[in-house]
């Protein structure tokens, strides 16, 4: 009998194509039966090769090895990953495995993942692609039903490559090119450095702006209020409000517009993290973990789309999962509602994957047994559905303007001629446990506006001057965040290509992570603030790595590339030219510029090799000499056996007085000697002898 192998990005992807393809025989790595196979490659199982790989040159960072542009790229297997890649092996080896199915997520990414674990276990064997939005049983199955030819897929696969490859280089060289030069791990890349700047930015717009202040003159007509244009003078506002007092207000116009408010479109995954973020708080990561989790249990269709619309052909899906969520979440209950789902289909507007919409699996699930933070995402996303389904919101806005001692007055108001969408939207908001936060564009008119008419007239109006603040900018949150990297650099790209703005959808929430874990943004509240040294790091790079225009270039070009209309090796020539200039351009910097990420550490004493000065680090403490590899670590097994926690006091009187010897020091378990430091320091009697190594930064043996 032969076997098709099926290979999925995840387990539990796996595990949903085996239940929907009767496939129930678990073997360790894998499922077999029903003439398949299938397994999975747990995410990026196979990656480009770090620097050390090509030289062991390139082990330390130096600026003198830069650049590092590889001639033969070299892979690796993922760290604790090995198992499982060497369980792809064997089945893609097997002799009864007749064909291979790329059942990885179905994008550039995805291509790149599979393609990687096909070439580094050299296999030949034919390969077909799956390509799927949703893990229903039946979409997997319409899916095998009409397998591609994986040959159709090369160009996305070239695409996928030259972006990672050009990551590498870029973000390789250019970390190393800078860390070095200031003499701090400074981490550099496409998305990240971009995404920045643009908190770096919105921050010195708030630290420069100037609070001006200024005045309104209001007008009490009828229990209506006309207010004057900005008034800078507070004495000419009062000046204003005593004429008024004094005088006869006349109505001089009245414009009355009938407006429509259209339903907001589906989610992508960036609409959907703002959106959480906005109305629960949760990070952009914490709302993809969520909606993946939800994909995985079948309840969600898959997040990582940059897609607000369905397919054309999904009318009735959509109709028969907006009627089930009317009838399943809770604030739709009594609600006269018809869905209309004509406004959210168009083929021609889905990428890799149509817009983000609960599955009619919900229809068996229990709500309530969810999680609350998976709840909040599923009823928000079947709400979006509700609302792009609803009639829009119609009112007609009022703008009556009125004279009065010269100046100009105006009021405004709306009268609502059709609640539509918002009526909804009202109903879902009303189950909140708290406000969201209000958008910027959010009602500014007041309800209900009085029926003026040209003409009318009111006499010695009460009058009343407001004092206001101008208002500086906001610093970004995640939600306010995502945005601008999805629009960043759109102007100058491609409008057909597959990735716009910084990132994808898939990739914002780990930049943004990144940046945060790098120590270049700190989070306060909901509120993304640059650091010092994020702020110091935008200062310092050039305007090629800081802005968005080369995420344009690249992103028109790979598209250009997944289409097979430009040339891949073209383009990587072009990236290893700009590592090359890259580093040419900044041969060596200024003393004062190498001293701006200087950190003011305390001396825990002086190095017992190089005499160099000893700090604290997280896990040790270590030589300040890049050059010495003198490391004293906190777990050290000495210290853990007393249990007694090996202390900066500890540390210091290790090294006082410069109480040390260099000494081969002999390892059992290697048979072999190693330079290291012997610290013959008394604390108090209780260390004496403690031995570190200086050529591993381990210690090998301990002495009492």
């Amino acid at each position: 009998m032969s076997y098709a192998l099926v290979i999925a990005e995840k387990p539990s992807v796996g595990a949903a194509i085996a239940a929907a393809l009767g496939v129930s025989g678990k073997k360790d790595g894998y499922i077999e039966g029903n003439g398949y196979v299938i397994s999975w490659c747990v995410g990026h199982l196979v990656e480009l090769a770090q620097a050390a790989a090509y030289g062991e040159q390139y082990r330390k960072w130096q600026l003198d090895s830069l650049p590092i542009l590889p001639q033969e790229w070299q892979y690796t297997v993922s760290a604790d990953k090995g198992k499982q890649f060497k369980t792809l092996k064997e089945l893609m080896h097997r002799a009864d495995v007749t064909e291979v199915v790329n059942a990885c997520d179905a994008g550039r990414e995805g291509e790149l993942i599979f393609r990687f674990v096909y070439d580094m276990t050299g296999c030949k064997k034919p390969m077909r692609r799956l390509w799927i939005s949703s893990m229903e049983t039946a979409a997997i199955r319409q899916g095998f039903d009409s397998l591609k030819d994986g040959s159709e897929y090369e160009a996305l696969y070239a695409s996928a490559l030259c972006r990672a490859k050009a990551d590498w280089l870029i973000g390789i060289n250019a970390t190393r090119l800078f860390s070095c030069l200031y003499g701090k791990t400074l981490n550099v890349g496409r998305v990240q450095t971009p995404t920045l700047k643009m908190l770096v930015d919105q921050d010195a717009a708030i630290s420069h702006f100037q609070k001006e202040k200024y005045y309104h003159v209001r007008l009490d007509l009828s229990g209506a209020e006309a207010a004057s244009a900005k008034i800078s003078d507070a004495a000419e506002a009062d000046a204003l409000k005593t004429a008024c007092e004094a005088s006869q207000a006349v109505c001089t116009s009245v414009v009355r517009e009938k407006k429509t408010a259209a339903p907001p479109k589906l989610f992508d995954l960036t609409s959907l993290q703002r959106e959480a973020n906005r109305i629960f708080g949760y990070t952009a990561k914490q709302t993809l973990d969520l909606a993946q989790a939800l994909y995985e249990k079948k309840l969600l269709t898959y997040p990582r789309t940059d897609s607000t619309y369905l397919t054309d052909d999904m009318g009735e899906t959509a109709a028969n999962t907006a009627t089930m969520l009317c009838g399943k979440l809770a604030f739709m209950e009594g609600a006269e509602f018809s869905p209309d789902v004509s406004r959210v289909l168009d083929s021609k507007q889905v990428s890799d994957h149509h817009a983000i919409i609960p599955t009619m699996e919900l229809a068996k699930a229990d709500l309530a047994a969810l999680p609350e933070s998976e709840r909040n995402i599923l009823t928000l996303a079947g709400a979006r559905l509700l609302f792009a389904a609803a009639e829009p919101h119609i009112y007609e806005a009022v703008t009556a303007v009125f004279s009065c001692a010269g100046s100009e007055f105006t009021a405004k108001g709306k009268t609502v001629l059709c609640m539509g969408w918002k009526e909804l939207e009202r109903r879902y908001r009303a189950t909140l446990k708290k406000k969201p936060d209000t958008d910027d564009e959010e009602n500014a008119l007041a309800l209900d506006a009085p029926p003026f008419a040209e003409g009318q007239s009111f006499d010695r109006p009460a009058v009343k001057v407001t004092a206001h603040d101008t208002t500086p900018p906001k610093q970004h949150t995640e939600a306010t965040l995502l945005s601008a990297m999805e629009r960043a650099g759109n102007e100058d790209t491609d409008p057909d290509a597959e990735r716009r703005g910084l990132g994808t959808p898939a990739t914002r929430a780990a930049v943004i992570e990144k940046l945060v874990k790098s120590g270049f943004v700190e989070r306060k509240g909901k509120q993304l603030i640059p650091t010092g040294d994020g702020s110091g790091l935008v200062a310092v790079l050039p305007d090629v790595l800081t802005s968005p225009q080369l995420t344009a270039e690249w992103e028109n070009t790979l598209t250009q590339i997944a289409k097979g209309k430009a040339d891949a090796d073209g383009f990587m020539r072009g990236i290893e030219a700009m590592a090359r200039e890259l580093v040419q351009a900044h041969p060596n910097i200024s003393d004062a510029d190498k001293a701006r990420f200087k950190e003011d550490r305390p001396v825990i004493g002086k190095c017992p090799r190089c005499g160099g000065s000893v700090y604290e680090g997280r896990k040790n403490y270590y030589c300040g000499n890049r050059d010495c590899a003198f490391t004293m670590w906190k777990n050290d097994r000495f210290f853990e056996e007393r249990k007694t926690a090996f202390t900066p006091k500890i540390a210091a009187a290790l090294l006082k007085d410069g109480k040390a010897k260099v000494k081969k020091l002999y390892s059992p378990k290697t048979g072999k000697t190693y330079d290291g430091i012997v610290l013959l320091a008394d604390t108090g009697g209780k260390y004496v002898n403690y031995r570190a190594t200086v050529s591993r930064g381990k210690e090998l043996t301990q002495q009492a």
